[in-house]
């Protein structure tokens, strides 16, 4: 399951994030990663205005209450912006199980691009996501984001004109059985859409049953 959520940036963040951008340094992206033989692009490297972006970024994500309830976050990597030049690519992979960041380890449950560029200004770079034998491209609006499960293989398709730029975090979920968290997600969908209807005790029940599964799933 997928989500893309819009605006989870505003306007004048978007432009706080591009100004950055185009002051900071880049490096190639396999610094990350050197035995990736599909991976292309580059990598924001400048720690004073890298934690500029992540403040930013992290801040919108966890103000966003579609993000929240969607992925249930119980850490993150700190979001970092990634740029693709024409010609730039990232095959189709994976991402890594397990992730450190300084000296904490976690899983990733989820990827997450932050879509930092009008999606009209450049050619090409769409997000693919094969689901079985079928696909999903996504070239989300500035300002939203799109989050996925991890295991999903995925491709960033080449950029043939123009900059794509977008920030890019993981997430360890509260609850990491991807099933059981779709199934809360619906739960709370449902109760947030229909709770005003049901009589007071109803949906004081519905909000037991909702309590007490996040209570079971997140146990150790």
């Amino acid at each position: 399951m997928f989500r893309l959520i819009k605006d989870v940036l505003n306007g004048q963040q978007i432009a706080e994030l591009t100004k950055i951008a185009d002051q900071a340094t880049f490096v190639d992206g396999k610094i990350s990663n050197p035995h990736n033989k599909t991976k292309n692009n580059m990598h924001m490297h400048d720690q004073r205005l890298q934690q500029n972006a992540v403040d930013i970024m992290a801040q919108a994500l966890m103000a966003n209450e579609e993000f929240v309830n969607f992925a249930v976050p119980a850490q993150f990597a700190p979001p970092l912006i990634t740029r693709y030049e024409p010609g730039m690519q990232y095959g189709l992979h994976p991402d890594s199980a397990l992730m450190t960041i300084g000296n904490t380890t976690i899983r990733s449950d989820l990827s997450c691009t932050i879509f930092l560029e009008d999606p009209s200004s450049y050619e090409g770079g769409h997000l693919r996501i094969a689901l079985g034998t079928e696909e999903v491209r996504i070239k989300g609006p500035a300002g939203s984001a799109i989050v996925y499960p991890s295991h999903t293989l995925h491709e960033v398709e080449k950029v043939t004109k123009g900059r794509r730029l977008v920030g890019l975090t993981f997430i360890q979920s509260q609850i990491g059985d991807s099933f059981k968290r779709e199934l809360l997600y619906e739960l709370n969908e449902v109760a947030a859409l229909e709770g005003l209807k049901m009589s007071h005790e109803n949906f004081t029940r519905l909000q037991a049953v909702q309590f007490n599964l996040k209570r079971l799933w997140t146990r150790g």
